[in-house]
């Protein structure tokens, strides 16, 4: 006499049980647990702490002071905090328009799948990868304003007198934004790169034989496919232009008479060199909702464009 038992039920391929889904689940969230840890203490943490002191009036050895949305109201009343802002506009729109162009236009250039473009992609992509303080040490060298300097005497070769640069309220703001648009330039590049791989060849074939002319072609056919890239670098060009600051502090610390003063140095100078640190944590919230506003601004319009 045989006894047969009954087989243990099996998943259907392709479909995991609910036990298998959970212990996947959970071994992501060990993996993610550490990044998670060091945001949570080192962003969001300082985040809310933040608008928590700007609602006070900190004096570190005497105790905290509730002054409610005074700081706030200083910050918008504040002249500086009005120029800064300013200066934080015109520097992004200038930087996000120069690299998104020259980002297009050497994405277009370099395009293609000859052997030798890697080591190109790789030299033009170097600025990204250097650390900002160090390129902007470098620059600030060579923007020495006297004759012997690199860009006066480049500058000199084509019977331009020596600028001052740095020096000048007119070409402070001008020359941090000049140094912003060649190091973000290759990033923009390397996108748009990889959104032109997507685009599809046959189309420029056909235009081709229908005659259309290079300019066409890249209008009708480049630009349109390119359109979510736009979008993309346009944001993250526009957000990173209103949180510039190492390229500020260390080219002119704002100067001179706080003719290329923004947002981040600002903020900075009133927590750090006058103590008010709750006008300062007021300046950081306010600089994060203007941050979230142009994000969100962002994304309706593309959302709007798409339908």
């Amino acid at each position: 006499m045989t006894s047969s038992l009954a087989p243990e039920p099996t998943a259907p391929p392709g479909r995991r049980t609910p036990s298998v889904r959970w212990r996947g689940t959970l071994i992501a969230w060990l993996f993610l647990a550490p990044a998670l840890l060091l945001f949570l203490y080192f962003k969001f943490i300082p985040m809310f702490v933040g608008l928590w002191k700007s609602l006070f009036k900190v004096q570190t050895f005497l105790g905290d002071e509730w002054v409610g949305l005074q700081n706030y109201q200083t910050i918008i009343t504040d002249e500086d905090f009005a120029a800064a802002i300013w200066h934080s506009v015109v520097l992004a729109l200038g930087t996000t328009v120069g690299s998104l162009v020259l980002g297009l236009g050497f994405a277009l250039l370099i395009e293609g799948p000859a052997r030798y473009l890697w080591f190109v992609r790789t030299a033009a992509f170097l600025p990204v990868v250097t650390t900002m303080a160090a390129v902007a040490e470098v620059w600030r060298i060579m923007y020495y304003p006297g004759d012997n300097g690199l860009l006066n005497t480049v500058i000199g070769w084509a019977g331009i007198g020596p600028q001052p640069w740095l020096g000048s309220e007119d070409s402070s703001l001008g020359s941090i934004m000049l140094m912003s648009i060649w190091r973000g330039t290759p990033y923009d590049m390397m996108i748009f790169l990889a959104g032109l791989v997507g685009v599809d060849r046959t189309l420029y074939e056909a235009a081709a034989v229908d005659g259309a002319s290079t300019w066409r072609r890249l209008r009708h056919i480049t630009l349109p496919a390119l359109r979510p890239v736009f979008w993309i670098l346009f944001t993250l060009a526009a957000i990173r232009g209103l949180r510039v600051f190492v390229e500020v502090y260390v080219l002119t610390n704002g100067g001179p008479n706080g003719s290329s003063e923004v947002l981040m140095t600002l903020i900075y100078k009133l927590g750090f060199q006058k103590n008010e640190l709750g006008v300062a944590s007021a300046g950081g919230i306010v600089l994060f909702l203007a941050t979230l506003a142009l994000t969100v601004i962002v994304q309706m319009l593309r959302r709007r464009q798409a339908t």
